[in-house]
């Protein structure tokens, strides 16, 4: 744990980090330690809106020479909290100065904070709600952003987010799906937007495995209630993963770089009506052939249902269905969603088979009833069913499921048949 600092040197006053500013016309600088500091921005984007909605606040630093000096590196020079928090907060004032200076009065302006940095300052001392009110900018237009990382002080943290929260500031987590990331934090924080690590969308680029579970992350998030922001967005393909994600935002160099050009930064919308445009055309792509499954094998269901109608065993019922070279296996549900007998398994899926997973094979008696494409078939009886794909629990392999819900005997009972399928045929197309 760090040491307390000395009251005196806990909290870098304005008027002492007012005189490390410099102005040059409506563009601020900071002096510290020898380099002049620059403000950079980089847009934000809304992919339903289509415009910009905000910007990140980007520290660039710069020697005597023009040189420029990688921000790790500056961030290394602070040698005591009391650097740390000075230069951190010297950011933070720079950054809104020269945000005033541009001709926006609507977007929010994302500042960044480490936890070392947030945890090590005291909340009660009230330097950003002094900042604000010094410089004018409502605290509704600033996102504070608090670098995933750990810390070594969870409570304080949590007591400096609810700080900017109280003050009116919205509140996000960066850098989600780094190495520390976890649910723990945004279920402690409740940030209002988490923006997801680059290292997620460029494993999503290269395995549409990892497209899934970044599209699962969106979902799981979204239901935290929190915004999502994909940043390092640096080609179409990976703009196009993140539309299909279900993202909020966006921001990378695809759509605008970080510029310390304010006065000439270009703020004109990005090209999202063609982007969406290609989605609707790849996205129509992606679902027909959902509904194709289902004309094909229809008439194969019905002859099924009549065959049992007429007395026929479900092994006699369901030959032609197992027949299919894509078909898996067949079941039979009773409306409490238990299966009935055993299950029937074509030829193409005792080939897939894997005897790592011999436990979860046998599935008679199991109960189904989790199992959406259950429900919408009780729900519709005598309406073919079909699901996304989705890992088969009875042998870690992927499969869309068709069923069929008819009346046998005055007694409800769903047909269902597993389909296999390989996640390289399904998801947005990046090309």
């Amino acid at each position: 744990m760090p040491q307390p600092l000395p009251q005196k040197l806990r909290s870098p006053e304005l008027d002492q980090l007012s005189s490390m500013l410099n102005q040059n016309g409506n563009a601020w600088t900071a002096e510290f330690q020898g380099l002049t500091l620059k403000t950079a921005l980089q847009p934000i984007y809304s992919i339903s809106h289509k415009r910009i909605v905000g910007y990140e606040a980007l520290i660039r630093a710069f020697d005597t020479t023009e040189t420029q000096i990688l921000p790790v590196d500056l961030f290394k020079l602070p040698s005591s909290d009391f650097e740390n928090l000075l230069l951190d907060r010297l950011c933070r004032y720079l950054h809104i100065r020269n945000y005033g200076s541009i001709k926006d009065e609507l977007n929010w302006l994302f500042l960044n904070v480490s936890p070392k940095v947030a945890t090590a300052g005291n909340p009660s001392d009230a330097f950003f709600d002094q900042l604000l009110k010094k410089t004018g900018l409502p605290p509704h237009r600033i996102v504070m952003e608090i670098v995933e990382q750990p810390t070594d002080d969870a409570d304080r943290l949590r007591e400096t987010v609810a700080y900017y929260r109280e003050l009116g500031c919205l509140t996000a987590i960066d850098d989600f799906g780094a190495g520390h990331s976890n649910f723990e934090r945004i279920w402690n924080l409740s940030p209002d937007i988490v923006k997801l690590d680059r290292t997620l969308l460029t494993r999503a680029t290269e395995d549409p495995k990892a497209r899934q579970i970044l599209n699962g992350i969106v979902s799981l998030l979204h239901q935290s209630a929190c915004l999502v922001l994909l940043e390092g967005v640096e080609t179409r393909s990976q703009a196009m993963i993140a539309i299909d994600a279900g993202v909020d935002f966006v921001q990378g160099f695809y759509f605008r770089r970080p510029t310390t050009e304010l006065g000439r930064m270009d703020t004109s919308p990005a090209d999202f009506g063609q982007l969406l445009d290609d989605y609707k055309r790849r996205n129509k792509v992606t679902f027909d052939p959902k509904q194709q499954v289902v004309k094909f094998f229809e008439h194969f269901f019905l002859r099924a249902v009549d065959r049992m109608w007429g007395g026929a065993s479900m092994a006699e019922a369901c030959v032609d269905l197992l027949n299919q070279p894509t078909v898996s296996r067949c079941y039979l549900v009773d409306a409490s969603g238990i299966q009935i007998d055993e299950t029937l398994v074509s030829h193409a899926g005792s080939r897939s088979l894997d005897p790592r997973f011999r436990p979860l094979e046998d599935s008679s008696n199991a109960d189904w009833y989790r199992q959406q494409y259950l429900r919408q078939a009780l729900a519709q009886p005598e309406t073919l069913q079909v699901t996304a794909p989705y890992l088969c629990v009875t042998g870690a392999y992927m499969c869309v499921t068709l069923s069929l819900a008819f009346y046998q005997n005055s007694q409800l009972r769903v047909l269902c048949c597993d389909i296999l399928s390989s996640p390289l045929s399904h998801g947005v197309s990046t090309d």
